[in-house]
């Protein structure tokens, strides 16, 4: 009886070694399959959303600071900050603030000043 009790010990001792060598075996499969597709992957470039690349057309008193044709609305807003960075009108102790010449006046609606994160709310109001 113990012939067969150390014989029957040797075989679960050799079936759990091959069951952890196939356990590690698959684990390190697993892993490399995961990093494979992480090296492989590339980063694509953005594709603009097409609702913000539909031109608008600008109202009388906007068209006389971002010209009259049909631009996107990101473009206008560019145009914009171009034109007031070129005639200096960024408040100087307060740069989140605009301060507003003739022509940005009246897109301002009157108001003296307004601040920048105002600036895509006054736009909407002149574009359709």
């Amino acid at each position: 009886m113990a012939k067969t009790a150390k014989k029957s010990a040797k075989k679960a001792a050799k079936k759990s070694a091959k069951k952890t060598a196939k356990k590690s075996a698959k684990k390190g499969a697993k892993k490399a399959a995961k990093k494979a597709p992480k090296k492989a992957a590339k980063k694509t470039k953005r594709k603009p959303n097409a609702a913000f690349m539909a031109p608008l057309t600008p109202s009388a008193p906007l068209a006389e600071v971002v010209g009259s044709k049909g631009l996107p609305r990101t473009q206008i807003i560019k145009k914009i900050w171009d034109y007031i960075k070129k005639n200096n009108l960024q408040d100087k102790k307060n740069r989140r603030m605009i301060n507003a010449d003739a022509k940005l006046k009246v897109v301002f609606g009157g108001k003296e000043q307004i601040s920048m994160f105002e600036l895509a709310k006054v736009v909407n109001k002149h574009v359709k």
